[in-house]
């Protein structure tokens, strides 16, 4: 089987990540952002989807946390498209629904190369801990359209922020490692490109 993992460096004036993604790999990360509740979710995505990811990031959060997380997710989306390579053989649909306690998450992705990002998600409060909600819209709209592939978030119910965050990272990292599993040898598409 062809290597399918990717590093990603990205250096700006508000934001220095490094990313590493292998799809084929066991649920291992290594995660350090800065931002303590980012660094949670993504530990979820990374094991939960059975993806080993390492991500380092330095931003600059003394403005606020919204540079760094969209950077991230910039990255971790060039990621994604890398390691894909030329999608022969994957599944390219992905559905997971994910129940955390009070909250359910459904989330479906579509690695079609057309990026879209649909979040239905309503929360109770503005903030997880000092963490802002908002970032997590920004971070899965920025992976969406970096990763270039749809992105379905449903979130029917729940009442605890927290449980609704986790559930979508974990049904996410679900849907991602259905959808890149290789299932054939040819590319799943009537167009024979994605």
């Amino acid at each position: 089987m062809a290597d399918r993992s990717a590093k990603i460096q990205r250096q700006t004036k508000e934001t220095d990540i490094s990313c590493e993604l292998n799809l084929d790999g066991t649920g291992k990360y290594e995660i350090d952002t800065g931002i303590g509740f980012l660094d949670h979710m993504l530990s979820h995505l990374g094991k939960h989807g059975k993806l080993d990811l390492v991500v380092k990031a330095k931003g600059d959060l003394q403005v606020d946390a919204h540079h760094t997380v969209e950077d991230i997710a910039i990255c971790l989306g060039e990621c994604l498209n890398k390691a894909i390579g030329s999608k022969k053989g994957i599944a390219r649909y992905g559905h997971s629904s994910v129940p955390m306690e009070d909250a359910l998450a459904n989330v479906s992705v579509d690695l079609s190369g057309r990026p879209n990002c649909v979040y239905n998600v309503e929360y109770r409060t503005d903030k997880i801990g000092d963490f802002d909600v908002q970032c997590l819209q920004e971070f899965l709209r920025s992976l969406s359209n970096t990763g270039k592939f749809n992105l379905h978030i449903n979130v029917p119910y729940g009442i605890n922020s927290h449980h609704i965050a986790e559930a979508i990272f974990k049904a996410l990292g679900q849907a991602l490692a259905e959808a890149v599993k290789i299932v054939g040898t040819d590319v799943p598409s009537t167009k024979g490109k994605l």
